[in-house]
């Protein structure tokens, strides 16, 4: 299925779920925020998450500096 991820389309497996993409691009899901379809989650929905064909996911990462 095709998922628009961060303005980019990308092919995932078809049923994949948000923790499942998070897993597969190796960004660990304590350190970032999620919207999927114009509707942020909170870090427990990630793995219940299952995404469509068409989706949009915006991931955001945390990032310290100074």
């Amino acid at each position: 299925m095709n998922i628009r991820l961060n303005g980019q389309d990308e092919e995932f497996k078809d049923g994949a779920t948000l923790i499942d993409i998070l897993k597969e691009k190796d960004i660990n899901p304590e350190t970032i925020i999620a919207e999927v379809d114009e509707v942020i989650l909170k870090p427990e929905e990630f793995e219940g998450c299952k995404l469509n064909d068409g989706s949009v996911v915006e991931i955001l990462r945390f990032v310290g500096g100074g």
